[in-house]
Formats: structure tokens, sequence, C-alpha cells
């Protein structure tokens, strides 16, 4: 089926180097932002911000009940043009529908807040508008990829978020939180000068498809989302109960680096998805992406791994600060995870999603926050900020191995 050569190859001709670019892109313009408002605001709106955001970010991976992630899947193995746009239109209908019910849920939660916050009631409601924004630019970006327009998604992309980025700086600094407000609500909507109308009122059906399997398909694929971002919450949580202030600070500085490092498989991956979709019963092709994949990988994990290992006393003290001197070896810990994360979880967990199998990724995602509940209890007494190291290394390794153990189920059953 071909080389490692021909594999790169083919990334390159299917213009997949402009997913990962733009996704890298979108990236860099977020850290930015985030710099950005921490300096520019009050203490006490950027911490109000922080809440709703993080609410927010729960919503957002509900966003149209899934229907985006329903599009990419079952848009990419869709065989004809006209199929792919009558499951576009029903998605878009039906998707916008469960929107409006999430947003209203989303607006009306403000009101746990009111009356600690003055001002939580127009944050709500600009997240609130912002939510509906996401899915239309969710949506078009789907639609952008199942029909190969990698290109054009990645010049979507960049406009969206260079235009967030520049909005977000200028408006803020003008403007203080009002402006910022203003500049995330505006930010999502730019992706509707790629909008193609469609007619709400016409009657949409499925290509051949079942309603209760796609719709089961994104339910998952959200718990999934919610479930994995969980993971990386609970440990702070659970950091904040168990030790000190400046406990959770050094964890926090130390996973940080680590934890970004996946970025680069985790968008590899994105700009292969439709192609994995449609080939999702090839058994010759699936072992064919995983044998290319090992080959770039591992290396590049080893790589890191050791310069890493080498650096690890600069790297802190360079990019942290002498304060937080004494992390070095949790900061190890957590490379080692990360990086062996790229080569068993980020893999499998996507083939699995690829495959329709998002029931089985729901599942391990909620057994990963009990396993690491259970690690962090009996090991961060003991060890301190080196014990959460090892409990979520632990919970990243033993449910990659568990992604693993289940798309190889899948994979030998076929023909």
């Amino acid at each position: 089926m071909g080389n490692l050569s021909d594999f790169i190859r083919n990334f390159f001709k299917n213009k997949g180097h402009f997913v990962f670019g733009s996704l890298l892109i979108a990236k860099i313009c977020g850290f930015i932002g985030s710099v950005a408002i921490i300096r520019l605001l009050p203490e006490n709106d950027f911490g109000l911000i922080s809440i709703v955001a993080s609410l927010s970010a729960i919503f957002l991976a509900f966003s149209g009940f899934g229907s985006q992630q329903i599009l990419l899947r079952y848009g990419s193995i869709s065989k004809t043009t006209e199929e792919k746009n009558k499951l576009s239109s029903y998605l878009l209908k039906y998707g916008f529908y469960y929107q409006l019910v999430l947003s209203l849920i989303f607006l009306l939660s403000s009101f746990f807040y009111l009356d600690k916050f003055e001002k939580v009631i127009i944050l709500f409601l600009a997240f609130s508008v912002r939510l509906i924004g996401f899915f239309f630019y969710n949506h078009i970006q789907s639609q952008l990829r199942i029909n190969g327009k990698n290109k054009e998604f990645a010049k979507l992309n960049n406009v969206v978020n260079v235009f967030g980025l520049v909005a977000t700086l200028v408006l803020t600094y003008f403007m203080g939180l009002i402006g910022y407000l203003l500049a995330i609500t505006i930010m999502p909507f730019i992706a509707l000068f790629w909008f193609k109308t469609i007619d709400f009122s016409k009657k949409t059906t499925l290509p051949g498809l079942s309603k209760k399997e796609i719709w089961k398909y994104g339910f998952f694929t959200a718990g999934t989302a919610v479930l994995g971002d969980a993971l990386f919450s609970l440990d702070i949580i659970l950091m904040g109960f168990l030790m000190t202030e400046s406990a959770v600070a050094d964890y926090k500085t130390a996973i940080l680096i680590p934890a970004n490092l996946t970025f680069i498989a985790l968008t590899f991956m994105q700009s292969d998805f439709p192609e994995l979709a449609r080939n999702h019963k090839d058994k010759k092709y699936l072992k064919y992406y995983i044998s290319n994949y090992y080959k770039i990988f591992i290396p590049l994990c080893l790589v890191l791994f050791i310069l890493f290992y080498f650096l690890k006393d600069f790297i802190v003290t360079m990019i942290f600060g002498e304060r937080y001197q004494g992390i070095e070896t949790s900061f190890l810990i957590l490379t080692a995870a990360f990086l062996l994360n790229m080569i068993l979880r980020n893999l499998y967990g996507n083939l699995l999603s690829a495959v329709g199998k998002m029931a089985y990724n729901t599942i391990i995602s909620g057994a990963a926050l009990i396993i690491l509940l259970g690690s962090a209890i009996f090991l961060v007494p003991k060890f301190g900020v080196e014990g959460m190291a090892i409990a979520q290394s632990l919970t990243l390794f033993i449910t990659g191995l568990l992604l693993m153990g289940g798309f190889l189920s899948y994979y030998r059953k076929l023909s």
C-alpha cells in the first residue's frame, strides 16, 4: 500500500499540512489572547470570565448535540456530493434547533451566580450568543473538510482566529470587559462569509442513514470530549483538596508544557480524519496508517524525551523562573506520560472515533476519572506533586492500553 514516503506524500497531496498549520495558528492565537486579557483586564473581571468560560466549554462540547462531529464522520463516508449536502442540510437544521435549546439552558444557568457577581448576566448573554456562532463555525469547518477542501478550511480557520485575536487585543485595550465580550462574541460569526444559504422551511432527509445511529454517535462524541476535559481539571481539583496552594501551582506549572505536546499528534490525526473515516472497514489501510504513524511519532517522541531529559533544569528555570526549581522530576514524569499518550491514547482514541466506536471511547474516558481519583488519593499524600504526576501518568497509560485493546478487537473482526 506504500511506504513512509508515500504516506507523507499523501498527507501533503490531501493538503493535510494546511489543516495542521491552521490548527497550530489557532493554538498560538488562543495562547496570546489568554496572556493579553490577563494583562489588560482587572483580576476580578478575569476571574469572572474564567468561571463563565469554563462552564461555556462544557456546552461547547455539546454544540448542536454533536451535529458537527456527525457531519465530519458520516459525511466523510458518504459516496456522493448529493448525499453529503443532504446530510449537511439535515444536521444544520436540527443541530441549530438543538443549539438554541443549549444556549438557552446555558443562559438560564446564570441565575445560580446572580447573587454573587454583578456583571454575570452580561457575560452569560455574550457567551450564549457566542455558542450559536461556534455552532455555525464548526458546521462550516466540517462541511469543507468532508468535501476535501482542506486549503479553504485552513483559510477559514486562519481568518477567524487572527481576526479574533486582533479584535480581542484592540477592543479590550480601549473598552475593557465590554470590548472583550464584543470581540469573542463576533469572532465565530466571521465564518458566515463561507456559509451557503440553507432553506430551513424545506424538508430535509437523511441519505440512507439511521437517525438513532448518527445522534447516538454525536452524543457519545460530545460526552467523550467533556470527560476528556474533566480529566485535566480533576487533577487540579484533587491537588487543591489534598495539598497546599503552592503545590497546586507547582503541579500546574509542571504539566503545562507536557500536556501541550500532544497537540502535534492530535492535529496530525485531525488532518487525516476524513480519510480514516472513509477507510474504516479497510483492514490493510488501517494497518498501513498505524505502521506509518509509528514510524513518525516513535522517533519524534524519543528525541523529545531525550531533549527534555537533558534540558529539564534549563527549561524550568528559563520559562517558569527560579521559584519553580524542584518540579523537574514531576516535569519529566509528565513529559514521558504525554509522549506515550501520543503513541497510545491519542492514536487509538481517534481511530475508534473514525471507525464509529464512540461509545467505547466514552466509557474509557469515564473510567479514566475513576482511575485518577483512586491513584491520586493513594499517591499524593505520600509523594506530593510527584504523586499526582505519577497518578496522571498511570491513568493515561492504562486508558491508552484499554483504547488500543478496543480498537484491536474491532480490527480483528474486519475481513
